[in-house]
């Protein structure tokens, strides 16, 4: 049976690789394309889109002529739109990413890893060597027990015996950034996904919060704070988080709070309503019967509230979970979100949480090449998310499923 595994996952991969190229630089020219550019509540028909050194570098109306300069890209009618972004993920390795940009993912912000595997795919991305998705890298939780996660740095040997004292807390976000983070990632609250902790229980408070807080602030990097219980998360606004992950028991005084203070929402509806499948345990199950509701009101809630909302699937990208920004933005669209609010959560708002939206997250002259094309209309059609036909990464055509006919 291992060898059937191991073998069909080989395949997979191979499957997936022989759609992608990387380090490539080139220009291209899309034709023929239908544009929403993240911004605007339109589409843009039958126009041209120019890149050149991994950016937009012009985008022309129908009947733009090309120069022999730029490889031409035609989008046969399709859409072209900005690439999604995953603000809460769990990717570590070259495998995992190809399924993100697979799936139209060009940005992600890593809620923890390992062993700051992230830190290291940023920099090949930077490079020019992987064609994304582009890493906000958060390196290791900051979190009362590490667990297996001492083995990512020999500094971390001191911490074996917990993290929970200010200068427990302050090492912990000091070997983090001496590693080259991008966010802090820490907790409010215990997990969900396993049975013997209630998410409700708070962990950190909010002295202990402030204190990963202030020394994040010390060099200018973000904290994004798990929190399902609505204590936890009220604890985590007032240090002064960036972003609330989850917030599955949200009150309208909290949510009324991070209203006040700018505070995010990331809910990740998707990867809470996997626990209602038949894989998981029978205490996961009955869990998520409740606590899917709670986050669909506390979604609705926020969204009626005006808080700030961003894309998050909580997902490894491993080659079992289908968990997606997709399927996401669909349940966005589901919960009241209008079209374009819902896409806009996985695009230019994410971009604005991750301090981003002066550079990508729209389709606009100056920007990063980040697009994806789908099959019909988003404004519409939010289904179409799920068909990506056409990933490009920092310049780099990344996924390329047309033409599907073969031209005499």
């Amino acid at each position: 049976m291992m060898k059937i595994i191991v073998r069909s996952s080989s395949l997979f991969l191979l499957c997936i690789a022989s759609h992608f190229s990387f380090a490539q630089d080139s220009s291209y020219a899309f034709i023929n394309a239908n544009v929403f550019n993240g911004v605007d509540n339109e589409i843009q028909q039958g126009v041209t889109v120019f890149v050149k050194d991994r950016l937009i570098e012009r985008i022309a109306g129908p009947g733009a002529s090309v120069s022999a300069s730029y490889t031409v890209v035609d989008a046969e009618g399709n859409y072209l739109m900005p690439g999604l972004f995953d603000v809460h993920t769990h990717i570590s390795s070259l495998d995992q990413a190809m399924r993100a940009l697979a799936s139209g993912v060009t940005t992600v912000r890593t809620a923890s890893v390992s062993a700051f595997q992230d830190v290291a795919m940023r920099e090949l991305v930077k490079s020019g060597s992987l064609a994304g998705p582009d890493v906000v890298a958060a390196g290791v939780f900051v979190t009362p027990d590490l667990g297996e996660t001492v083995l990512a740095d020999p500094r971390l040997a001191a911490l074996s015996g917990g993290v929970n004292t200010d200068d427990e807390l302050r090492m912990l976000v000091g070997i983090n950034v001496d590693r080259g983070v991008d966010v802090i990632k820490t907790r409010g609250t215990q997990r969900a996904g396993l049975p013997d902790t209630d998410p409700r229980q708070q962990v950190y408070t909010e002295r202990q919060l402030r204190v990963v807080v202030d020394e994040a602030a010390k060099h200018g990097i973000p904290v994004m704070v798990h929190a399902h219980g609505d204590e936890g998360a009220r604890a985590a606004v007032l240090a002064g988080a960036r972003s609330i992950e989850h917030g599955t028991y949200l009150s309208e005084e909290t949510l009324r709070l991070m209203k006040e203070r700018g505070t995010w929402m990331v809910p990740t509806y998707v990867t809470m309503d996997e626990m209602n499948e038949e894989q998981y345990d029978h205490v996961l199950r009955l869990r998520g019967k409740h606590m899917v509701p709670q986050l669909e009101r506390a979604i609705r809630l926020a969204h009626a509230m005006g808080v700030r909302i961003a894309t998050g699937a909580d997902n490894y990208y491993d080659d079992k979970s289908i968990n997606r920004i997709s399927i996401e933005v669909e349940h966005f669209v589901r919960m009241g979100m209008s079209h374009f609010e819902a896409l806009q959560t996985a695009t230019v708002s994410s971009a604005e949480l991750l301090q981003m939206a002066d550079r990508t997250g729209r389709i606009a002259e100056g920007f990063e090449a980040d697009m994806i094309l789908v099959p019909a209309n988003p404004l519409t059609h939010i289904e179409s998310l799920q068909d990506v036909l056409l990933v490009m990464s920092n310049g780099q055509l990344a996924l390329k499923r047309i033409p599907f006919g073969v031209k005499e």
